[in-house]
């Protein structure tokens, strides 16, 4: 008996320190935080959501998205969520002073997704659609191989000056040859500024676009709409193994309705292709809650510079859309 009040005191003591060191002194030192602003107030870090973003969370949070994708970008040191390109730095508690409740998260059976809004495209940026050539596009004005011939095409044609067809214009050409075409072969000698061979042969192989070899996250589907975009996420959400054939992600279909097509084609409707595609007259638009969840997914960013985080090999106010190549989304 005269043991037990020792006893009884140090379990106490034991839960009272506890609770004081994991719960009073963090939310005493993070549990007041403000945003971060510049000098003239107007640069401010992290910024409340619009009702759209906050129903979206709730959304995210109903269909379990959390047990598999966190939202925390961990720092160098702990992981290699960094190098993954998952984030220029790592998560801090001022990330989530708006957010009610935090998608911390545990699991990664998917890809952290704390800046997954950070890799949507701008609109300004977006590639033309495929095969649409532009007719005054060449290769001195920067023309793409689909609007203008490839360098391995433009050699192996002979050029216009070696031709045989070029002394047919001559003066000293046969005097069967009619007159008038001795001006026409002239222009021929015109498109000189087309890259030379030894140009061609000399140039890097990094001049050419090879998303794969430098993009970060997987490459651009073929037939889908410009990665990480709103279509993008819609298409993913509704057939993620149209976007990668090993995807174990579960198909959210009931957030979308399959309709008929009255008059025009609406803009929201889906880019499916494939199996996944509609018969002729339907289409697959998204419901109220899948806007929401695209428009939370897309407010994702935790890019922005803070003074309490250092970004590891990042100049300050760099963000991961400026440091890496725009995906073709």
């Amino acid at each position: 008996m005269k043991g037990l009040a020792p006893l009884f005191l140090g379990i106490f003591g034991t839960f009272v320190f506890s609770w004081v060191g994991l719960t009073v002194i963090p939310n005493w030192q993070i549990g007041h935080l403000n945003p971060q602003s510049d000098e003239e107030g107007t640069d401010t870090y992290p910024q409340p959501q619009s009702g759209m973003v906050e129903r979206g969370a709730r959304v995210y949070a109903a269909n379990g998205c959390i047990y598999c994708h966190s939202q925390q970008v961990r720092a160098d040191y702990a992981a290699n969520d960094i190098e993954r390109k998952w984030g220029e730095r790592r998560s801090a508690p001022r990330d989530y002073i708006f957010d009610r409740p935090v998608f911390l998260g545990k699991m990664r059976m998917g890809q952290d997704l704390a800046n997954i809004g950070a890799r949507t495209p701008k609109e300004e940026e977006n590639p033309p659609p495929t095969g649409a050539a532009t007719p005054a596009a060449s290769p001195a004005q920067g023309g793409t191989p689909a609007a203008s011939p490839s360098p391995a095409q433009q050699t192996s044609s002979p050029p216009p000056t070696g031709s045989p067809q070029a002394p047919a214009g001559s003066p000293s050409a046969s005097p069967g040859s009619p007159a008038p075409k001795a001006p026409a072969a002239q222009p021929p000698k015109v498109p000189l500024a087309s890259p030379s061979p030894s140009a061609i042969a000399n140039a890097s192989p990094a001049a050419s676009p090879n998303p794969a070899a430098t993009a970060p996250w997987p490459v651009q589907t073929a037939g889908a709409p410009p990665m990480y975009s709103a279509a993008w996420q819609h298409v993913h959400l509704y057939s993620p193994r149209s976007i990668n054939v090993d995807s174990n992600m579960p198909s959210y279909r009931f957030l979308y309705k399959k309709r008929r097509v009255v008059g025009e084609r609406s803009a929201d409707a889906l880019e499916l292709t494939g199996s996944d595609a509609p018969r002729e007259g339907w289409e697959v638009v998204p419901s109220f809650d899948a806007k929401c969840l695209v428009a939370y997914l897309m407010s994702l960013n935790q890019s922005h510079p803070l003074k309490e985080v250092r970004s590891p090999g990042a100049t300050p106010g760099a963000s991961p859309v400026a440091a890496s190549p725009a995906p073709a989304k």
